[in-house]
């Protein structure tokens, strides 16, 4: 038989698969993939179900609904201040994973490089490996998960063609400040380099931090894309429905790509995600007030029972230092423990390194979840840590 593509025939399952299922078996509650457990707003829900009944039910324009398209430019306009031409400069694709997908292959030619920030959502390496680009890897330091600076310059090269970062990030929960937006655009125009904004979690952002998208700074826009996602602004991350904003040049060659991957996206959900990016301002700073306080109730509870945990500024995540709590165990064999023998699934975060010698003391908690199930969590951590210790 033929050989199959090495690159991804070579691929495990995604850890996010994994400790699902090893919680399925184990009847864990499942911290460890990022979903919330409550669906979003009804009338997002209502307004996709009215147009699934009432049609039409074909395809709709590769570019996405002219609806939803329009309601995306108006929503960067309104909270950011960017001026986008919906019909040429906004991409609407099945989600934000098919987002960055189409962009990286858009965007890279073989030999490229590519700056990135470790620990990284892992869908970015295997689709810059597969484009034939080269990953540049700058690591960030905990606990506050700085950039250091002089490694962010010394991944700059004359072949460096992209940069690609999330704010707010999974899995650390940082938010970029603006110093180190600047630094990175200084670098990006100093090497006519394009940049790609994974914002997925733009409006999970919490008491004393602001997420600046990197366009808004000088000379960004006509080289930067930003991504954004319903599914983790309005809490349905099953209807895969993403969007991208970006200059029309950059936008065209993109959507080329995405109309041989999926095309489009189902309209009515389009519909739904239109209705909902034209909610009041109260909708989305409810959303982070909401998500805040169960960051800080799942934070209080894993220090009660004896974690130290990191900073979290966005996203729907908290990170945990498991030494000295439980067994002492490298960071995947402890979640296998901890899913196994305490009931609860988390996910390590060696599993966001690219590189060498990743750490192997952090875990990280999902918190976008019901209040009872947070507090069930910790009281079968109380129980399990105090059997083991």
């Amino acid at each position: 038989m033929q050989a199959l593509n090495p690159l991804f025939a070579g691929l495990g399952t995604t850890i996010f698969t994994v400790m699902s299922a090893l919680a399925v078996e184990h009847q864990a509650i499942n911290l460890g993939q990022g979903f919330p457990d409550e669906d979003g707003p009804l009338d997002v829900r209502e307004e996709a179900a009215r147009v699934l009944i009432e049609g039409p039910n074909q395809y709709p324009p590769m570019m996405g609904l002219p609806a939803l398209r329009q309601a995306v430019a108006d929503h960067d306009r309104r909270f950011y201040g960017l001026d986008y031409d919906w019909s040429r400069e906004v991409l609407v694709t099945s989600g934000a994973t098919e987002a960055l997908g189409a962009a990286l292959i858009a965007l890279l030619s073989p030999g490229d490089e590519v700056v990135l920030f470790e620990p990284l959502y892992d869908s970015y390496l295997p689709i810059i490996r597969q484009a034939g680009a080269v990953p540049r890897l700058v690591r960030l330091q905990p606990p506050d998960w700085s950039i250091p600076l002089d490694g962010l310059a010394a991944a700059f090269n004359a072949r460096t063609r992209l940069v690609l970062f999330n704010t707010p990030m999974n899995p650390t929960g940082k938010v970029f400040s603006p110093a180190e937006l600047t630094a990175i655009a200084d670098l990006a125009r100093a090497h006519d380099a394009y940049v790609l904004c994974d914002e997925v979690y733009e409006h999970l952002v919490f008491s004393g931090h602001a997420h600046v998208p990197i366009a808004t700074l000088p000379g960004m826009r006509e080289r930067t894309v930003r991504i954004g996602s319903a599914g983790k602004t309005f809490s349905l991350t099953g209807w895969k429905v993403g969007y991208l904003s970006g200059p029309a040049a950059m936008i065209g060659v993109i959507a080329k790509v995405h109309q041989f991957l999926t095309f489009t996206t189902p309209p009515n959900l389009q519909a739904g995600v239109a209705l909902g990016l034209r909610k009041g301002g109260d909708y989305f700073a409810g959303l982070a007030a909401a998500l805040e306080a169960k960051r800080d109730r799942l934070t209080a509870g894993l220090r009660a029972v004896g974690y130290a945990t990191l900073p979290v500024a966005g996203s729907y995540f908290v990170t945990a230092d498991i030494r000295g709590t439980g067994p002492a165990l490298p960071d995947d064999d402890y979640c296998q423990w901890l899913t196994r023998h305490v009931g609860v699934a988390a996910v390590p975060v060696s599993a966001f390194y690219g590189g060498e010698a990743a750490p192997r003391h952090l875990i990280r908690f999902c918190f976008c979840k019901r209040d009872e199930i947070l507090d069930a969590a910790i009281a079968r951590l109380a129980q399990g840590l105090k059997t083991a210790a």
